[in-house]
């Protein structure tokens, strides 16, 4: 049994339907009945009249040759060039829209790859929605998978901002059945809808007849809606609606894309901090297990990295000059306690065992990739301008700069703090010899940035 058609085929079909009266087929018919009608006419009166019989003859010959050949010629040579001009027009038309979606497409997929930022991309996608499709708003609504809903992300084209504020559940108006059904819901005349649209008093001011609202879905997942609204019924081709779904398919892969991108940031700040809170913790052990610098780590790292941002150290290298610090005494886990606690002065043996813990900290930490950029503070914070200091004696600028910084702000807070062989030391005692040991243990520039800015307070305050 032969189906009948749907409104869309039938739309389709009678919009493109040719009227029979304007046939050529059934306009020649009708001049041949006319043409030989005329010409029974003219031989019943040749027989009436016979004196005008030349004259008659005449006439009709006249007649067959305006009526019959003039328009044998129009429908047999003429009028097929004209259609052949007009298909080829049409072609051309055809393939233009062709390439500005092609053209469009080519737009949409630069800007996912270049730009992380969705409302960015959406904005582009929104743009090209009414260019191409020729309608006059349009918007696309985000699925947040944790409370089930479809909430409003971007638009364009609307005169109020009546849908700026839309959450609808799966399967509520149009939108969440697109969404629930996973298809295009179209609605040709919303005043129909009996309700069912009505999401703000101020769309009424719209004027939107036509809706449709196509799911975006994406690795199997609804990512959102794309509604799409004309103030006039939509009659679409098929090349309108496949490209239609080729931009719901790109704003679902945008979607898609900044989700996953989000979440790979997210994984990366967690794991950063969760190295960052295992390094914090390592600190607070070596200060707990060495009670007489209880606190040092803390405050000779808050010291570093005020004294590097002053000395123009970028923001990265803050962050590895962050974990050096609290880390630079990590080789001491492989001195006894016997000498590390040693109420006083160390015999050469032990200092011998002591300057040791350099490279404990090389061989602790130089394995874990993370802290390859942090062990210059652990590694060399011992090292001296002169290239005497330990334990691979660097010379100046061999020495690097995480550590020249760092060995400025720790020996100030060592000399500042009570010690078992000896007492905190007064600051102004402390400046004058950190002072006293620029050009020969410490770097000058480091050391007259340090001063001025312990005279600014600068310093001071990190040690509170």
């Amino acid at each position: 049994m032969k189906r009948a058609p749907s409104n869309y085929e039938q739309t389709r079909l009678d919009g493109h339907a040719t009227p029979r009266s304007q046939s050529p087929v059934y306009l020649l018919v009708v001049i041949i009945i006319a043409i030989f009608a005329a010409e029974t006419f003219v031989m019943f009166l040749l027989s009436v009249f016979p004196p005008f019989s030349t004259t008659a003859e005449m006439l009709v010959d006249s007649f067959i040759l305006v009526v019959l050949v003039f328009p044998l010629l129009y429908f047999f040579l003429f009028n097929p060039l004209v259609l052949h001009i007009t298909e080829r027009k049409k072609a051309q038309e055809r393939n233009e829209s062709q390439l500005k979606r092609l053209a469009a497409l080519r737009v949409i997929d630069m800007t996912i790859n270049a730009s992380h930022d969705l409302h960015v991309t959406l904005d582009v996608i929104l743009n090209e929605v009414l260019s191409q499709l020729k309608v006059p708003a349009a918007d696309i609504l985000l699925y947040d998978r944790h409370l089930q809903v479809l909430e409003f992300a971007a638009g364009k084209g609307f005169l109020t901002k009546a849908l700026q504020y839309t959450s609808l559940g799966i399967g509520e108006s149009h939108a969440g059945r697109a969404a629930l059904e996973r298809r295009i819901v179209h609605v040709q005349d919303l005043g129909e809808g009996g309700g069912e649209f009505r999401r703000s008093d101020l769309l009424k001011e719209e004027g939107f007849v036509s809706y449709y609202a196509v799911p975006l879905i994406a690795k199997g997942e609804v990512k959102g809606i794309l509604e799409i609204f004309d103030r006039a019924a939509l009659n679409p081709d098929r090349g309108w609606l496949d490209f239609l779904d080729a931009l719901a398919g790109q704003a679902a892969i945008a979607i898609d894309n900044n989700a996953m991108f989000e979440n790979l940031q997210r994984s990366n700040t967690d794991l950063v901090l969760a190295y960052d809170a295992t390094i914090e913790g390592w600190s607070r052990a070596l200060d707990l297990r060495d009670k007489e610098t209880e606190g040092h780590s803390r405050r000779v790292t808050e010291m570093s990295l005020r004294l590097a941002r002053a000395m123009g150290v970028s923001r990265e290298d803050q962050s590895h000059i962050r974990r050096g610090a609290l880390l630079h005494d990590i080789g001491k886990m492989g001195i006894p306690d016997n000498i590390l606690n040693k109420p006083g002065k160390l015999t050469d043996a032990e200092w011998e065992i002591m300057r040791r813990h350099p490279e404990y900290a090389y061989e602790l930490l130089s394995p874990v990739e993370f802290l390859r950029q942090a062990l210059d503070i652990p590694y060399c914070h011992h090292e001296r301008w002169d290239g005497k200091g330990y334990p691979r004696g660097l010379k100046g600028d061999q020495i690097p700069l995480s550590a020249r910084i760092f060995t400025v702000a720790d020996i100030f807070d060592a000399l500042c703090s009570d010690r078992p062989y000896r007492p905190a030391w007064p600051g102004k005692k402390a400046l004058e010899h950190i002072s006293s040991l620029s050009g020969t243990d410490l770097d000058p520039a480091v050391v007259e940035i340090f001063l001025r800015m312990e005279n600014e307070g600068a310093i001071r305050s990190a040690k509170k």
